[in-house]
């Protein structure tokens, strides 16, 4: 597989583009963030074509988004696994945005396909901007600025 090259970008967001802005990625991660770790499962799952969800899964293992290990049914060849990483478990910010955003303005007429809830609690959570006190800061109220380098 061809590496991407990610020095073709000084800004970060078209860095994390070349990794994460192929079509199917963000639907691998939902999946593994649901917990499929199988290939078979997540080509059930989404109904992606075999060769496309390789590439794909290979990325996201180059980069380390997630891991490849491997698993072996009884009477069976081993077969892959694949396990987010601590930086594939951080775009679960990445992916609610996204449902957030798709059920805000993309609605279906049956309602959401899953809530997201704070394991302690049980309280519904949304995805935010938090500033270094750890107040939530409303998306009008951000600033970007341009560091200049």
């Amino acid at each position: 597989m061809a590496r991407k090259n990610l020095d073709d970008w000084d800004c970060s967001v078209g860095r994390s583009l070349t990794i994460l802005g192929e079509r199917w990625t963000i639907l691998i991660l939902r999946e593994a963030l649901l917990g499929t770790t199988r290939f078979a499962e997540f080509q059930s799952n989404l109904g992606v074509a075999p060769d496309v969800l390789t590439d794909r899964l290979s990325t996201l293992v180059e980069y380390g988004v997630m891991t490849r290990d491997s698993y072996q049914e009884p009477g069976q060849r081993a077969r892959p696994s694949y396990h987010l990483t601590s930086a594939g478990r951080d775009l679960h910010v990445i992916v609610g945005a996204y449902q957030e955003w798709g059920d805000k303005y993309l609605p279906r007429a049956e309602g959401p396909t899953m809530t997201r809830r704070a394991r302690r609690t049980d309280r519904p959570v949304h995805v935010a901007f938090i500033d270094d006190l750890g107040y939530e800061v409303p998306a009008d109220d951000v600033a970007t600025i341009s560091t200049g380098n």
